[in-house]
Order: structure tokens, then C-alpha cells, then sequence
């Protein structure tokens, strides 16, 4: 999650400088060049059931593709206050679906740490400026006032997309190894934008794209594409749903930071109090149990 907060920082330009739907088709075309190898099935792996391949279909559309369409719309018909704070909600939800669908035990101080999550991610996004109109019609609304109930339940549709993708991702890892549910899933996201960027890279001007532009994109594609999917599969397959979704917090701590340390932006006296709250939720999340402290690890044969 904290990948995922420098990429999403440092991705501004790219979202300036090419159209949404052609910079995820490019990012996913990238990410499966990089993760060819990641494909081959290894030696003790079962094969793909039809189920497997359902969940993997599922995991790539709503965690790939529609999260992206309700994420960026959502936020053009409202604002980043409102796209914050309704993020915020991510934990809680990753806890929810863990329980109901997972039949996962959430411990009570999970579910402390889950409510420090959700403030922290809240009181952070109410500490920020919201986004001015002229920034929301560049993103594609042409008048955001009668659409903003559209916004919002688009950005509640994202919060149940990222949920679905940590439940799916959690099963999913129970048959398959990390770097081959990563490559599967990119694939999957390659198909479904395909359409979209063949009809967008018709009438667009890559020349006028500059190297620092394309480097960023490099960097964007294998980190969002290959990366953090390998790492937090990787996570999943020793970490609850409902743990692992308290560690979205760190999303938006790294981002800022990134903003301050290479954007040139600012931290408010707020925003560091939101920090330390949700710096404090993976400590309340990460330490042992007293129960796991009594348990002494076997000694080793001599």
C-alpha cells in the first residue's frame, strides 16, 4: 500500500498527459510484457478450474477495471473531500466481506484498528482543499451540481470493488501462487481496456509525449501492474482480509509524503494528526497477541 500511494502521487503527470482509459491499456500492456515468465504454470500447481477462472475474470473487473471507471467519474462528479472520506470506508469494508463471505473470526482489536483507519483516512481527506470546479470538468463533468448522487454512489461502488478484490484476491491464493494470479489478473485487465485504447490511440500525438513522461509510465506500469499485486498477494496468503485491509491506510500517508518530498507540497497540523492515527491502526493491527507471545517457538535439533 505504500507502492501503491508513491505511484499514485507520482502518476499526476500521466493522467495530464494521456487519456485514462489509454493509460491503463499501455500500463497493462507493459505490466504483461513484464510478467511473461510469470505465466508459465509451474510444476506443482492444479490446474485451472472453471471456478478459478470465474474468480480471476471477477478479480480483474472489479478491482482493475471498474474500481478505475468509478474511482476517476466518481471523483469528476463530486469532489476529492467527498472521494476521501468515502474511501475511508475501505477497511471496514475489507472487514465486512472478509466475514461474511471468508467466514473469517475478526478479532476485536481488528476491528479497533479498523476504526482508527477509517478516521484517520477521513480526517486526512477533510483536512484537503476540496477540488475546484474547473479541475473536476477537466476530468470529464460537464456540470457536476444534478450529478453529484451519481458521484457518490459511483465512489461507493469502488469502495465494494476494492473489497471484492481483497475477499477474491484471499481465495484465490489458496490454489495459486502470487506471481501467476499478478500475471493472470494483468491479463485479464489487457483484454477489457483493449477496445478502449486501440479506439484512443487512433487519434492521439505520442510524439508529443516527452522521455520523463514515458519513463514515469514505465515505473507506473511495473509498480501498479506487477509489484504491489505480487506483494499483497503475497500478503494474503498468511494475513486475514480484514488485517490486511487496515494497511490501506498507507495509501494515502505515502502519497502525501511523496507530494511533500518531491511534488514540494505541504502537511498541515491536521493531516499529521491523521497520520498518527492511521500509523497507529497497523501498529494496533501488526503487534502479537499475548496469547501468541506465550506460545514459544520449537527449538531447534541439535
Amino acid at each position: 500500500m505504500s507502492l501503491v500511494g508513491c505511484y499514485v502521487a507520482l502518476s499526476k503527470p500521466l493522467a495530464t498527459a494521456l487519456p485514462v482509459l489509454l493509460l491503463a491499456w499501455m500500463r497493462f500492456g507493459i505490466g504483461g510484457v513484464a510478467m511473461l515468465h510469470w505465466l508459465r504454470k509451474p510444476a506443482g500447481e492444479p490446474p485451472l478450474t472453471r471456478q478459478t477462472r470465474r474468480l480471476l475474470f471477477l478479480e480483474s473487473f472489479l478491482g482493475n477495471f471498474l474500481f478505475t471507471l468509478c474511482m476517476i467519474y466518481g471523483v469528476s462528479l463530486t469532489n476529492a473531500v467527498t472521494a476521501g472520506v468515502t474511501m475511508a470506508a475501505i477497511p471496514a469494508a475489507m472487514a465486512l466481506a472478509g466475514w461474511a463471505f471468508l467466514r473469517e473470526r475478526v478479532a476485536p482489536r481488528t476491528w479497533a484498528a479498523v476504526v482508527l483507519a477509517v478516521l484517520g483516512i477521513a480526517l486526512f481527506a477533510l483536512s484537503k482543499p476540496e477540488l475546484p470546479a474547473q479541475s473536476a470538468q477537466a476530468l470529464g463533468a460537464k456540470n457536476t451540481s444534478n450529478l453529484a448522487w451519481l458521484g457518490q454512489w459511483l465512489l461507493v461502488g469502488a469502495v465494494v470493488c476494492e473489497a471484492a478484490y481483497t475477499v477474491i484476491g484471499k481465495k484465490l491464493t489458496g490454489s495459486l501462487g502470487p506471481k501467476r494470479i499478478s500475471a493472470l489478473i494483468n491479463l485479464w485487465g489487457f483484454a477489457l481496456t483493449t477496445p478502449f485504447g486501440l479506439y484512443l490511440a487512433r487519434g492521439f500525438d505520442f510524439a508529443a509525449v516527452g522521455w520523463g513522461t514515458w519513463a514515469l509510465l514505465l515505473f507506473y506500469a511495473l509498480a501498479a501492474c506487477m509489484w504491489t499485486v505480487w506483494l499483497w498477494m503475497t500478503g494474503l496468503q498468511a494475513v486475514p482480509a480484514a488485517q490486511g485491509g487496515v494497511f490501506s491506510v498507507l495509501l494515502p500517508v505515502s502519497a502525501a509524503l511523496v507530494g511533500v518530498l518531491v511534488l514540494g507540497e505541504s502537511l498541515t497540523g491536521v493531516q499529521l494528526l491523521a497520520f498518527g492515527i492511521a500509523l497507529a491502526s497497523v501498529l494496533l493491527a501488526t503487534l502479537p497477541s499475548r496469547a501468541a507471545l506465550r506460545v514459544r517457538p520449537p527449538e531447534a535439533p541439535r
